[in-house]
C-alpha cells in the first residue's frame, strides 16, 4: 500500500478504532469540511491538514470516539422515550446525555479522554457561552454540560468558556443541590441516568413535575426496554441523525453571528412516538392572523403577538440592489457547478414521475377508433369482428401549485441554506416543465432579540405574556405565476450575510397556507424546507416554555388534520418528523435524487 497517503492510513486507523470501540464491525469513517455528523453506522468527522498536524488529528479521533462511544452505550429507544417537550429542557437533556456516554470512554481510556477534550475545545469556540457578557447570555446546555463533564471526569472546563460558566454556576449549583454526585454513581445505567437528569431538570423549572400518568407509562417502558447496550446495536436509531457537537449549537439566539440554536439542535435526536399530547389540542385552534380566507378555522391557538406594527413581507429585490443579487446568484451557481450531473440527473427523474401520471391510457375491444396491433390474429382469423379497436384517453391529471416555504434562520447559515437555495433551483425549474406553478417563500426575523416589537414591549413598561415578541420578515423569493427565468436570481439572496436571523415557523406556515388557500387550483402542496424547531429568544425568554415549538405543532396538527393543503417537510440535517407527519431528512444535496422524488411525486399521486 505504498500509493496510500498519511491521511488515507489515519482515517483507516480512525475505523479501525472506532469499530473496536463501537463493537459494530461495519462502521465507516469519513472525511467533513462541514460539522462532524453521525448517521447510523457512518461517521463523517474533520479533515485533519495534510501534514496531521496534532490538534487537528486529535479532533478528528476525538469526535470519532464520540460517535463510537455512542453505539456503544446510547439507546435511542431509552432515550427518546424520557425525552421532555420543552425545547430548553430537550436541549439540556440531549446535551447530559451526550457527557454521560462520553464520560464512559473518558473514565476508562486516558487516549479517549484527550481527544474528547480536544473535540469539546473545537465546538466551545463556536458557542454563544464564549461571547457572553451577562448571565442571561449564557446558553444553559452548554454551561450544564461543561460543569457535569468536570463533575463526571475531572476535565477542566475550557479556558474560553470558563467566565460564562462561572456566571451561571452559582445558581446552577443552589437549584439542583446534590444531583450532580447522584448523576456521577449512576453513569453505567442509561435509564437510572435519564431518570436523576429529568430531576435536575425539574429542579430548574425547566420541565413540569412528573404525573402518575406518565410515571406509569415510564414503568411500562422499563419493562419492555432492553438494556441500553443492547439497544444500541439493534436499534432503529442507527439509521437517524445524531449530533455530537451538541454544546456547539446551543442557544445560538444570543448572538448574531451564531450559526444554530438549542432547539434545532435537539432536533438531531429522533423522537420515539410522532404523537405528541400537543397534537390532540390541534382541534379547536385559531390562526393568529386575521382575516383569514379560510372559513372553517378553529378558535384557538392559545397564541398571540404583541404587535404587528414591525412585521413585513417584502420580495427578495426589495432588500438589495439589482448588481448584489446578480453577485449572490452567480456565487450560488458556483456551488451548482459541480452538482450539474446531479441536477440533470434528479430533473428528468422527477419529470418522468409527473409526466407518467398524465400519460394517457386506452380503452381496449371498442367497436370503433385505432387498430389494436394486439388484436391482428383476431382480424385475420375473423375480419368482421368488431371489438378490434382501441380508443385513447386521458387520465385525469389535477391543476396543481406548489409552494416551497424555505427556513431562513441563522442555524441554515452555510451548507444547509446552500442546500435548501439548490432543492428550491432544482425543483422550481423541474416542477415548471412539467406545467406545475410553482411558489418559493422564505421566513426569518427582521432582527436579533427581537427588535422595534420588544423596544415597544419595554416602552409599556413589560407586560406579563406578551406572546410573540420579534419582528416578523416573510420574504417573497418566487411568486407562483411567475416564470423561473425571471425569478432565478432572486434565491441568491439566501446567501446575503446578516440576512438569516431567528424563525418562528408556526406564523410562517399560516402564511404559506393562507397564500396557497387564495390560489384556484385543485391540488395544493405545501413543502416545508427547514433544520429544526422554532426560536425566537426574546419570545422564549418571557412566555411559558415551548411557547413557540407548540403554537407550531399545533398550526402543522390543523393543517395536516382539517385543511385541503397537502404538507410535507423536508429537514436539512435534522429530522423533523418529531413535527410533520410526512417528512423526510436530507444530509446534502447528492441525497435529492432519493428522497424529495419519492416525497413529491408521491403527492401528486391520483387520490382514489
Amino acid at each position: 500500500m505504498a500509493d496510500q497517503t498519511p491521511l488515507d492510513r489515519f482515517k483507516q486507523a480512525l475505523t479501525g478504532t472506532a469499530r473496536a470501540l463501537s463493537h459494530e464491525p461495519e462502521v465507516e469513517v469519513a472525511w467533513s469540511a462541514d460539522n462532524p455528523a453521525q448517521s447510523g453506522r457512518n461517521f463523517r468527522v474533520p479533515l485533519p491538514g495534510r501534514t496531521l498536524p496534532p490538534a487537528q488529528a486529535k479532533e478528528a479521533r476525538g469526535f470519532a470516539d464520540s460517535f463510537a462511544l455512542r453505539l456503544r452505550h446510547h439507546s435511542e429507544k431509552v432515550h427518546a422515550a424520557g425525552a421532555p417537550p420543552e425545547p430548553i429542557a430537550r436541549a439540556c437533556y440531549d446535551a447530559i446525555e451526550q457527557v454521560r456516554y462520553e464520560a464512559l470512554g473518558a473514565t476508562r481510556f486516558s487516549g479517549i479522554r484527550d481527544n474528547l477534550s480536544c473535540a469539546v475545545e473545537m465546538r466551545t469556540a463556536s458557542d454563544p457561552i464564549v461571547r457572553a457578557d451577562e448571565a442571561k447570555e449564557v446558553p444553559l446546555p452548554t454551561a450544564l454540560s461543561l460543569m457535569l463533564r468536570e463533575a463526571l471526569t475531572g476535565e477542566a472546563i475550557p479556558e474560553r468558556a470558563q467566565a460564562g460558566v462561572d456566571m451561571v454556576r452559582d445558581d446552577i449549583l443552589s437549584r439542583i443541590g446534590t444531583d450532580l454526585d447522584s448523576l456521577t454513581d449512576a453513569l453505567g445505567d442509561q435509564r437510572a441516568f435519564q431518570s436523576l437528569t429529568l430531576d435536575m431538570l425539574r429542579n430548574l423549572d425547566l420541565t413540569l413535575p412528573e404525573t402518575p400518568e406518565d410515571s406509569g407509562e415510564d414503568e411500562t417502558g422499563d419493562e419492555d426496554g432492553e438494556t441500553p447496550e443492547d439497544e444500541s446495536d439493534t436499534d432503529e436509531e442507527d439509521e437517524g441523525e445524531a449530533q455530537p457537537q451538541t454544546t456547539e449549537a446551543r442557544g445560538e439566539m444570543a448572538d448574531g453571528e451564531a450559526d444554530g440554536d438549542a432547539e434545532q439542535d435537539s432536533d438531531g435526536e429522533q423522537e420515539m412516538d410522532d404523537g405528541d399530547p400537543s397534537d390532540e389540542e390541534g382541534e379547536g385552534m385559531q390562526p393568529v392572523r386575521p382575516n383569514r380566507p379560510w372559513t372553517d378555522l378553529p378558535e384557538d391557538f392559545d397564541y398571540t403577538h404583541y404587535t404587528e406594527k414591525f412585521d413585513e413581507v417584502v420580495e427578495a429585490p426589495e432588500l438589495c440592489d439589482h448588481e448584489e443579487l446578480d453577485r449572490l446568484r452567480t456565487y450560488l451557481d458556483s456551488q451548482l457547478a459541480g452538482l450539474q450531473g446531479i441536477v440533470t440527473r434528479l430533473a428528468n427523474r422527477l419529470q418522468r414521475r409527473l409526466m407518467a401520471q398524465q400519460n394517457r391510457s386506452w380503452d381496449f375491444d371498442q367497436e370503433e377508433g385505432l387498430l389494436d396491433a394486439a388484436r391482428l390474429t383476431r382480424v385475420v382469423v375473423s375480419p368482421g369482428h368488431a371489438l378490434s379497436y382501441k380508443i385513447e384517453r386521458d387520465t385525469e391529471f389535477k391543476d396543481t401549485v406548489v409552494t416551497l416555504l424555505i427556513d431562513n434562520s441563522g442555524s441554515m447559515r452555510g451548507r444547509p441554506i446552500s442546500i435548501a437555495a439548490i432543492s428550491a433551483d432544482i425543483m422550481a425549474r423541474t416542477l415548471e416543465r412539467c406545467g406545475v406553478k410553482t411558489e418559493i417563500l422564505g421566513f426569518t426575523t427582521r432582527a436579533w432579540k427581537g427588535g422595534q416589537s420588544r423596544e415597544a414591549w419595554l416602552a409599556d413598561g413589560r407586560p406579563a405574556n406578551p406572546g410573540r415578541l420579534n419582528d416578523l420578515r416573510h420574504i417573497v423569493y418566487k411568486k407562483a405565476d411567475e416564470p423561473w427565468r425571471r425569478a432565478r436570481r432572486n434565491l441568491g439572496l439566501m446567501m446575503r450575510e446578516g440576512l438569516l436571523k431567528e424563525n418562528i415557523d408556526g406564523e410562517a406556515l399560516l402564511w404559506a397556507h393562507t397564500r396557497l388557500l387564495a390560489r384556484s387550483e385543485d391540488r395544493r402542496i405545501l413543502m416545508v424546507i427547514s433544520d429544526g424547531a422554532p426560536v425566537d429568544d426574546s419570545t422564549l425568554s418571557v412566555n411559558a416554555a415551548g411557547y413557540l415549538e407548540s403554537h407550531l405543532r399545533k398550526v402543522i396538527d390543523w393543517i395536516e388534520k382539517q385543511s385541503p393543503v397537502q404538507l410535507v417537510a423536508i429537514g436539512i440535517g435534522h429530522d423533523v418528523t418529531r413535527y410533520y407527519k410526512r417528512a423526510v431528512t436530507i444530509m446534502d444535496v447528492e441525497q435529492l435524487g432519493g428522497t424529495i422524488i419519492e416525497q413529491l411525486a408521491g403527492l401528486f399521486e391520483v387520490e382514489g
